[in-house]
Order: C-alpha cells, then sequence, then structure tokens
C-alpha cells in the first residue's frame, strides 16, 4: 500500500492531507511539521501518524513537500542523504511556489519522480483547483493514483510546468473575487 507523507501541515498542507484522508486511511498517511502540535491534531482528526521529515522521507511513496521555498535548502540538508540512499520507488511532490521540477532534482541530487502542484485555498473545502506536471520518471499509474488520492481536494488539471505560474495567478486569486 501507498504511504502519503507531509512535511509541512500548514494551511495548504493540511488541506491536502485532509482531502487524501477521505480515500486513504489514515495508517498510511504520515504527517510532520515544525510545529508537532499541528501535525498531532491534524492527525487525530483522521487517525494519521505523526512523525519527523526524515521517517517521511525514508518511509513514504508519496512524499508531500509543504515547506515554504526558503526552506527547501535547509529540508534537503536534512532528507537528501536518506532520498539518495533509497532504492525503491518515492515521489516528491513540491506545492513550493517558484521551484522547478527540475530545481527539486537538483535538490535531490539523482534523478527521481517529482510532481509539482500549484493548489488553491478552496481545496481545504473540496472546491480547489490542483494544477499539476511532472517529470518524465513520474509513471501513469503513479499519476493516476496520485490524482485518485487527491481528488476529494477538487479539480486536478495537469499543465505544462512553464505555465504553471502565469495560471496559479489566476487560479488562486480567482476564488476571492
Amino acid at each position: 500500500m501507498n504511504m502519503f507523507g507531509f512535511i509541512g501541515c500548514g494551511n495548504m498542507g493540511g488541506a491536502l492531507a485532509s482531502a487524501i484522508a477521505k480515500s486513504v486511511a489514515g495508517e498510511h498517511i504520515v504527517l510532520c511539521d515544525a510545529c508537532t502540535e499541528k501535525a498531532q491534531t491534524l492527525a487525530n482528526a483522521f487517525g494519521a501518524r505523526v512523525n519527523n521529515a526524515k521517517a517521511v522521507a525514508s518511509k513514504c511513496t508519496y512524499i508531500f513537500l509543504g515547506v515554504k521555498p526558503q526552506g527547501f535548502s535547509a529540508l534537503f540538508e536534512e532528507i537528501r542523504p536518506i532520498l539518495q540512499a533509497r532504492e525503491d520507488e518515492f515521489v516528491l511532490v513540491s506545492m513550493a511556489a517558484g521551484i522547478a521540477i527540475k530545481t527539486v532534482e537538483q535538490y535531490v541530487g539523482k534523478p527521481c519522480r517529482v510532481i509539482r502542484i500549484m493548489p488553491n485555498t478552496p481545496a481545504a473545502v473540496g472546491e480547489g483547483m490542483i494544477l499539476y506536471d511532472a517529470n518524465a520518471w513520474v509513471t501513469d499509474e503513479q499519476l493516476d493514483t496520485f490524482c485518485n488520492a487527491l481528488s476529494a481536494a477538487g479539480r486536478l488539471d495537469r499543465l505544462d510546468e512553464e505555465k504553471i505560474d502565469a495560471a496559479s495567478a489566476l487560479s488562486g486569486c480567482g476564488p476571492a473575487f
């Protein structure tokens, strides 16, 4: 069974974890946040587990990176050795604004599967728009699993990565209007 891990359980990470919990049993979800209390409160809501970033990086199939772009360097200092040592398949799911797929690959330091997403806040109530793209390493089966798991967050729309930043400005600001 696929394990879904979240490093960062802020507004967006928490919303996406909650959406995934509607179709994935809580025991297959691992949460990590700088504020352990925040992660534990969210975990209690749907029976997920709380652990640290190293555990998420070593055990989860889908690793959601919910840290701010300025936190990527410090995060990867911690988890890079674990990711580099993994021999099984894992997928990094980055929701960091402005961080390209190639940049995530460079942080890992070896070829790996990366999905870049740009969700909007209505995902918290199941009415979101999640724009995404993936590198060539991600299989169709992995994309299907990813999309099915996030379906409770709203609509998912694949878009060429070079258009994601512009499109996310529309989907991000659109609900406010």
